[in-house]
């Protein structure tokens, strides 16, 4: 079982090209198909692993710039991600389209598969963008400090604040939720296809 990405970019007619940027963001991982324009503002790619898949969702979540779209299942392997066929890319298709039917109001993100556990994979991926999209940019500013691997202590001197601060950040930018939560995403992806 594969996963087939297509990210549509949100408002491209009255925004500048974003594929170039997401391209170039995700150039580190391991893709079976790197991520590829296939058409005017959409890419796609190809990915074996449900952690690298999580990984993207979040922070597309976050960026909020894209309609991201999941097809769990199989594929037949092309050259290049955009060649290559199968049931994964029909449910990307799919999903994609669903994602873009969402109301501004909903986290821009659809999952299909052939199992049940995809539908419970992307209620729980709207939860966690409903999370992140709600964040202020001094929680982002604290968790980013501590996934970086900054200490409370070294935070709250860098930012001038107190260490009780930092944790206020924290709590109520649902950090500990959030990470607790990609363990069932990632097994919820692992049975969708």
């Amino acid at each position: 079982m594969m996963f087939v990405l297509t990210l549509d970019q949100i408002g491209s007619r009255t925004g500048g090209d974003l594929v170039p940027e997401i391209l170039e963001r995700y150039d580190h991982f391991s893709f079976v198909r790197a991520l590829e324009r296939t058409a005017g503002d959409e890419v796609q790619c190809v990915i074996d692993d449900p952690a690298t898949v999580r990984s993207i969702i979040v922070d597309l979540l976050r960026d909020g710039r894209w309609h991201i779209g999941i097809g769990a299942g199989a594929v037949e392997l092309g050259d290049t991600a955009r060649s290559g066929s199968g049931p994964a890319y029909l449910h990307a298709r799919e999903a994609v389209e669903a994602a873009k039917a969402l109301t501004r109001f909903t986290p821009s993100v659809a999952i299909r598969g052939d199992h049940r556990a995809a539908r419970d994979a992307e209620s729980l991926a709207r939860l966690l963008g409903t999370i992140i999209g709600s964040r202020t940019s001094a929680q982002w500013e604290a968790i980013d400090a501590l996934r970086a691997g900054e200490t409370p202590a070294q935070i709250a001197h860098r930012l001038a604040i107190s260490v009780e601060a930092v944790s206020q950040r924290r709590g109520h930018g649902a950090q500990v939720v959030e990470e607790a939560c990609w363990p069932l995403l990632d097994r919820l992806l692992g049975e969708a296809g």
